[in-house]
């Protein structure tokens, strides 16, 4: 079929000239991107912790906790964007020659779907079962809760695992999006990950222009439900993170960008971090962030490439990473669980905290397990199709 040929074409070459020069990688394997996925799981389990709700609240103090909300208010939008610019980049500089899009959808459907499946089933047995009505849990079960505009709806089940319908339809788009952006010259790459950003920052301008400002989102925030969906769960809108991943991927991989480091693109991080708190919420989410996080995406890339020292390229931390989509999937669940189990005692900031990094522990070792016993076999088992044993040969 057509589709199974738009991995395998060739991209295009780089020009010639001055500042041209192509630096193709020694190998696809990026450690330190895989280290880097666990702090931005960290930052998503952050921000669940720090919703001001009963079922999730920890802290007695209310000062504590107010310190704690503003502290971990864009996390969940930071880490999540991290992922849709990542997952852009690392299948672009993993893309293997000859590849099918077959193959490839094969490859990712193995890896997500038991995880998700696993995830979504103890949600519905430990909490959400309860109160979730039964399209509303078939549409999240089938990763379509995204394309509904309803706060109740895209949130569904298990919270986190919304964006896993949006990275859905990143892979299937990525190998006509991949075919389709490696045809450009690589002198113009810059400018279309230019454009690429202004259209990050056009979507929540345009959604406070053209969509209705109420109802609210719950929590007082500064958007209505509609422009919330609109601005940051919208799959389309979100593939916009997913694309630019792609760009300064084919940028890096043609030597043509200019890398500033870890150190300095991880304090512009922390900077566009902060600014959050100055700027309006749907903004907050992942426009002052976007470019930084491209630029740490890409400075990790060159440093494996390299062979450059990382701290996220040791053992630790790569295993950390391996286990995150999994933490991410479950650390909402345990948080919950957790709180239902202590019941309504609220504690000291000191015990808080010390249930927090229970938590955290318990949702490592769950994760460790569900990627022991689900993912890695599976992936392993069924990423590529069974071949089928060779018959005798034939005797005349």
């Amino acid at each position: 079929m057509a589709t199974d040929r738009l991995l395998a074409q060739p991209g295009p070459r780089p020009a010639g000239g001055s500042g041209a020069r192509t630096t193709q990688p020694s190998a696809s394997r990026l450690p330190s991107l895989t280290g880097l996925r666990f702090p931005a799981a960290l930052a998503v389990f952050a921000y669940h912790a720090a919703l001001p709700i009963p079922t999730l609240r920890f802290f007695a103090d209310d000062s504590t906790e107010f310190r704690f909300v503003d502290l971990a208010d864009q996390a969940g939008g930071l880490g999540v964007a991290f992922f849709f610019v990542l997952s852009g980049f690392v299948l672009t500089w993993s893309a293997r020659p000859g590849d099918t899009a077959t193959g490839f959808w094969r490859r990712r459907m193995v890896k997500i779907v038991p995880n998700y499946v696993v995830a979504w089933a103890l949600a519905m047995i430990f909490f959400a079962g309860s109160y979730t009505p039964v399209r509303t849990a078939v549409l999240n079960l089938l990763m379509l809760q995204v394309w509904i505009p309803d706060f109740n709806t895209y949130f569904s089940v298990d919270p986190p695992s919304w964006s896993l319908g949006a990275e859905l339809v990143f892979y299937l788009s990525f190998p006509l999006l991949h075919r389709a952006l490696r045809r450009i010259r690589p002198e113009r790459l810059l400018y279309w990950i230019g454009g690429a950003v202004a259209a990050i920052v056009a979507t929540p301008a345009l959604a406070y222009l053209v969509l209705p400002d109420t109802p609210g989102v719950p929590g007082g925030y500064d958007s209505s439900v509609v422009q919330y969906w609109f601005s940051y769960v919208l799959p389309p809108v979100r593939l916009l993170d997913f694309a630019l991943g792609i760009l300064v991927a084919l940028a890096v991989r043609s030597g043509r960008w200019r890398d500033i480091g870890m150190v300095w693109s991880g304090l512009l991080l922390v900077a566009g971090y902060v600014a959050t708190r100055w700027v309006p919420y749907l903004y907050a989410q992942r426009v002052t962030t976007v470019v930084p996080i491209a630029l740490l995406v890409a400075s990790a890339a060159i440093a494996d490439r390299d062979g450059r020292f990382t701290p996220f390229r040791n053992r630790a931390m790569t295993w950390l990473g391996e286990i995150s989509f999994a933490f991410y999937l479950l650390h909402f669940i345990v948080l919950t669980e957790m709180r239902d189990l202590l019941g309504t005692k609220l504690y000291s900031t000191p015990e808080g905290i010390g249930l927090l990094l229970l938590a955290i522990g318990v949702t490592v070792l769950l994760s460790w397990i569900l990627y022991r016993l689900v993912e890695a076999p599976i992936t392993k088992r069924f990423s590529s199709p069974r071949r089928r044993p060779a018959g005798p040969a034939r005797t005349s």
